[in-house]
C-alpha cells in the first residue's frame, strides 16, 4: 500500500533551556538540538528512520518556526 503523504510538517520552538525542539504534526517524530542547522540534519535523519521505505517517505520537510 502506497503512502499518500507528500510532505511532513514540523513545529519548531525555542527551548527555554536553549536550543530548539521539533515535533512532527501527525507523526510520532520528535527531536531537539542546539541550532537550526543541526536541527535540519537531525530531522532529515529522523524522517528517514520513521519512513524506512523510500517510496513511502514524504518528499518535502516543512518547518514551521514559532518564536516566543
Amino acid at each position: 500500500m502506497k503512502n499518500t503523504v507528500t510532505e511532513i510538517v514540523f513545529l519548531i520552538e525555542e527551548d527555554p533551556e536553549g536550543g530548539y525542539t521539533a515535533k512532527a504534526l501527525g507523526e510520532s517524530i520528535f527531536t531537539q538540538t542546539d541550532n537550526i542547522a543541526s536541527l535540519k540534519e537531525m530531522l532529515r535523519d529522523a524522517v528517514r528512520c520513521h519512513f524506512p521505505d523510500q517510496a513511502n517517505r514524504p518528499k518535502a520537510i516543512r518547518l514551521h518556526i514559532v518564536r516566543s
